[in-house]
């Protein structure tokens, strides 16, 4: 089978196109074909061994010191299954599914293997493959951080990098939730967060979070870019600070300084996925309340140009690559 692979650390150009043995499950796994997946922040992150300072060493240390251990990238896909081991019960060939590879990657490939007790469901009927491959890694970390917060109706939410692939979610699970919500994006995708349901959008390029005082009972920042002081002051007191993404040192003196002196809880680190989230999200995506915004649509032969676009930082939504030849959508 094709597949692309991250010899080592470096530019877009370092991944390479192989052919490689196809996988064989065991008992308790099952095949599946793959026809879309994603290339995504987490995916060009690992290919450029772009880590926090003070995380450098212990994530090179897990994922491989001079490239990655996992030599095949991507987090998530959708696509059918193949073959499924003597052990499995929750599927049978043939079944349209929707999965999170998590810390195993392998999505970019024509194949791949997982275990039954993975993040995988059936796909949502009313998405495309590429509309469903890009829901398990961001919309799973959004609806964690947002359950974490133990959103409700009436309360009041800033979500910052809302037109991103975590924050595109993250913007309508919240307002399935009840919540009043405020996402924060450039101008160019004003329009576009709030075709998503946001109440209110606030252009960084144009207004400043320092403008704010004691308005949201919860701040989500999905992509690690919010002034944190600027935060604190926004926030109610007894508020919620959530970060979805790792600290660096200089953030996380300057967030213990904040919650001390604005009396806020602050809430960082890596989301934990399961099943059951994968399946809510389904049934959210099923009544109408969730989708997905692509922002580009590569083919599998395209995934160095899908990377240098990722590596722009410029991308909305979801950066989406169709696996050829696609028989089923």
């Amino acid at each position: 089978m094709k597949a692309v692979v991250c010899p080592k650390y470096g530019p877009p150009e370092v991944l390479q196109f192989k052919e490689i043995e196809k996988p064989i499950p065991k008992d308790n796994e099952v095949l599946i074909k793959i026809f879309a997946t994603t290339v995504n922040a987490a995916d060009a992150r690992i290919r450029g061994a772009v880590f926090p300072s003070m995380f450098n060493i212990p994530v090179r240390l897990f994922l491989g010191i001079r490239g990655p251990r996992k030599k095949i990238l991507g987090v998530e896909l959708a696509g059918e299954i193949e073959t499924v081991g003597k052990n499995i019960s929750r599927f049978k060939e043939g079944d349209q599914i929707f999965a999170s590879t998590g810390a195993d990657m392998s999505a970019h490939a024509e194949y791949v293997c997982l275990p039954e007790n993975a993040e995988v469901a059936i796909k949502p009927t009313n998405m495309t493959y590429e509309e469903a491959a890009a829901v398990p890694h961001c919309a799973l970390a959004a609806l964690f951080f947002l359950n974490k917060g133990n959103i409700h109706n009436g309360q009041k939410i800033l979500i910052y990098g809302a037109s991103g692939g975590i924050g595109t979610f993250a913007v309508q699970i919240a307002k399935s939730l009840g919540a009043e919500v405020t996402g924060v994006c450039s101008t160019a995708n004003i329009q576009m967060v709030k075709s998503l349901g946001a109440d209110n959008v606030i252009d960084y390029t144009k207004k400043d979070l320092n403008q704010i005082n004691g308005t949201y009972d919860i701040i989500f920042d999905t992509i690690g870019k919010s002034p944190i002081s600027a935060c604190g002051r926004a926030l109610n007191k007894n508020g919620l600070y959530m970060l979805a993404v790792h600290m660096d040192l200089p953030r996380i003196i300057e967030g213990m300084k904040v919650s001390r002196k604005n009396k806020i809880k602050i809430i960082a680190g890596v989301a934990a996925y399961s099943v059951e989230n994968l399946n809510y999200l389904k049934d959210l995506i099923e009544s109408g309340k969730m989708k997905t915004v692509i922002d580009k649509n590569y083919t599998f032969e395209q995934i160095i140009e899908a990377h240098e676009y990722v590596d722009t930082g410029h991308k909305k939504g979801h950066v989406v690559i169709t696996m050829n030849p696609i028989t089923k959508s």
